[in-house]
């Protein structure tokens, strides 16, 4: 099948779909095409840049040990405070509008789904536009983290803030990992974007969908490949682009 009739396909499986009943998960690749290198592929952050590997450089020990050099890496190659949403985001929440998505599961931090409009966002690993204080919890703008010198230190007390983004050896939310699931488990559409599905545990929220339409748009292959109804090797931005 060619990629005009994959995307013709979609088009029509989405026409089609019950209210409410079409639930998108994504990744780093979704916010490409707004000019935010994802991580692994051969333009990502990591090959390009990347003197250790990405679980060491955005680690919870690594930020432990040194600060400095996390939030050197992390403003310079993590952050891109003025990046705008892509096709991919403004459709999404047209088809949230139009009452057809009923949520977005996204392993991004860089909040470009809100940024877009859309309004029920699950954020697996946190956002860069959240940030708080270590000791006293005092929340921070990303701004602030941005603007600060070295390591950024609160106003109040002077503790250590942080991103409130989940690191490589730090836990996921289990409550919003349940309702997560709980949003696939009910679907009967399931739209899986810009995602290798390499990243555990949030690839693994893919096991508790049971509905009609698996749909799986990346440029590589992804290990759930074989149980999709629908796979297109595009960029997300341009299948989105109608």
């Amino acid at each position: 099948m060619s990629a005009s009739n994959e995307v013709k396909l979609l088009r029509k499986q989405i026409s089609e779909a019950s209210p409410k009943s079409i639930v998108f998960f994504g990744g780093a690749g979704v916010s490409t095409a707004s000019g935010i290198p994802d991580f692994r592929s051969a333009e990502g952050i990591f090959t390009k840049y990347g003197h250790l590997s990405p679980e060491r450089l955005v680690s919870a020990s690594y930020f432990r040990k040194d600060p400095e050099g996390f939030f050197d890496f992390y403003r310079s190659k993590l952050v891109y405070a003025h990046a705008e949403p892509n096709a991919a985001h403004l459709k999404l929440v047209e088809l949230e509008r139009d009452g057809m998505l009923s949520a977005v599961v996204t392993q991004n931090v860089d909040g470009l789904h809100q940024k877009a409009g859309s309004e029920n966002v699950l954020e697996l690993h946190g956002s860069m536009h959240h940030n708080y204080c270590l000791s006293c919890k005092q929340t921070h703008s990303l701004a602030f983290v941005m603007q600060a010198e070295g390591v950024p230190h609160c106003e109040e007390c002077g503790g250590t803030v942080r991103p409130h983004v989940v690191l490589y050896e730090e836990a996921l939310d289990e409550a919003l990992l349940e309702r997560a699931a709980a949003l696939i488990a009910g679907a009967n559409m399931l739209i899986i974007g810009g995602t290798s599905l390499a990243v555990f545990p949030a690839a693994g929220l893919v096991r508790y969908f049971s509905g009609e339409h698996l749909v799986i748009i990346n440029h590589s292959s992804t290990p759930q490949d074989s149980f999709a109804d629908l796979c297109i090797r595009e960029d997300i931005a341009e299948v989105f682009s109608w």
